[in-house]
């Protein structure tokens, strides 16, 4: 039985709903890195990495291989690019006050100010 799409849009969100995950997917897009490195570089105990790791590869945000005794991650670049693109997009547009949103009567300031330069672009 195919699972139905708030279900899977559930399950999407639950994982990035993390501060740790959203850091490892971040530092994945520079490149594959194994436990260790993921770990030093966050700042995080490898047990922590490790346990937020699975749900990232249980969805497929990231990917494993192993090479010789150690198991190497990556970014699902194919997605995760397309995500992030949004995202930056999304806090560009709706939270440019360093991650504070807009409320509505900001909005409607904004919106003025972009009608008023041309350059403007309404799509990424």
């Amino acid at each position: 039985m195919k699972q139905n799409l708030s279900e899977t849009c559930h399950q999407f969100f639950s994982t990035l709903a993390n501060p740790t995950r959203l850091a490892i997917l971040e530092l994945l897009r520079e490149g594959p890195r194994n436990v260790t490195e993921i770990s030093e570089a966050l700042n995080q105990e490898q047990s922590m990495i490790s346990h937020n790791l699975k749900p990232l590869e249980g969805c497929r945000f990231v990917f494993s291989e192993r090479r010789k005794k150690e198991r190497f991650y990556s970014l699902n670049k194919e997605t995760m690019e397309q995500l992030f693109k949004l995202f930056s997009y999304h806090a560009e547009k709706y939270c440019p006050t360093e991650g504070k949103c807009l409320t509505n009567a900001s909005l409607q300031k904004q919106k003025k100010k972009n009608a008023s330069n041309p350059l403007h672009l309404t799509r990424f």
